[in-house]
């Protein structure tokens, strides 16, 4: 398992930044549509030599020069710019932000407010951890009926991961997938026993499906973007969500759903609408 974080981000980033978009040019015999190691350097003003080693781990502290060079060069967004200095700043084991405090499963009752307010809005409480730890009603007639609050908490990387009924519920299961991974990495990851013990479960019970995104993707999950689900009784979903992080003590992040098209905005109104007395929404 790498713990070059550093050198995956930038070459994860150099492979999604066209020529175009920092202005050279696309030449015909060209392999890639991403940028060149010698491209960045160029760029940034550093040799090629330093930034192979940057990607490689054989250097792990470059300057804050070489940075904003860096993250100018690769055309990173202020999110992605705090993502490659803390990634900088974690090659020193010597401190943890969050320190020995576990993952924050308690709900203030200002969130479980916010979350009544949202009704019937499908809308949920996650901690670091991908603990499911509070949810509207309207999220609950959503996801219920394929599995996915089993469990004391519910966890979503565990059942991404873990549960058979995940691939059918998430047509896009490898994108899924990918961000459960980023999202687990967003943060000391391994560093935290409790996370840690959670990677381990996910490696012995999903094998390679888990370790290689762990290897190949980023800990920089989307804080917004399109989802589809696919529902027993409602079809196909289009969902959009935003992710809205809580303080830093709360160690929890709000994700607020919302339709992506009037077929799936209908569909939400006819499954989250009030069921009549004596009727309930049948999965299956």
């Amino acid at each position: 398992m790498s713990d070059n974080e550093l050198g995956l981000f930038l070459r994860t980033r150099r492979a999604t930044v066209t020529p175009a978009e920092v202005g050279l040019p696309t030449g015909p015999r060209r392999r890639t549509s991403g940028l060149r190691r010698s491209e960045v350097a160029a760029l940034a003003g550093v040799s090629v030599e330093y930034v192979t080693r940057l990607e490689q781990g054989r250097d792990r502290r470059p300057s804050p020069q070489v940075l904003s060079a860096l993250a100018d060069a690769l055309r990173l967004t202020p999110t992605e710019r705090v993502h490659l200095y803390r990634l900088t700043k974690a090659t020193d084991p010597g401190f943890a932000c969050r320190g020995h405090v576990g993952p924050g499963r308690l709900v203030r009752p200002a969130v479980q407010a916010l979350l009544d307010r949202l009704e019937p809005t499908p809308a949920l409480l996650l901690n670091q951890l991908t603990d499911v730890l509070a949810w509207t009603s309207g999220y609950e007639r959503l996801v219920e009926p394929v599995g996915l609050l089993e469990g004391a908490p519910p966890n979503l990387a565990r059942f991404v991961f873990t549960d058979s009924r995940a691939r059918a519920a998430y047509p896009d299961w490898d994108h899924v997938a990918d961000e459960q991974v980023a999202a687990l990495k967003h943060g000391p990851f391994r560093a935290d026993p409790h996370i840690a013990a959670l990677a381990d479960e996910l490696t012995l019970a999903a094998g390679e499906a888990f370790t290689r995104r762990v290897d190949t993707v980023p800990g920089l999950p989307k804080s917004n973007g399109v989802m589809r689900l696919a529902h027993p009784t409602a079809g196909g979903l289009r969902l959009a969500y935003e992710t809205l992080e809580l303080p830093a003590d709360d160690d929890q992040s709000l994700v607020v759903h919302l339709p992506a098209d009037a077929a799936t905005a209908a569909a939400l109104d006819r499954l989250t609408s009030p069921q009549p007395a004596g009727l309930r929404l049948v999965s299956g």
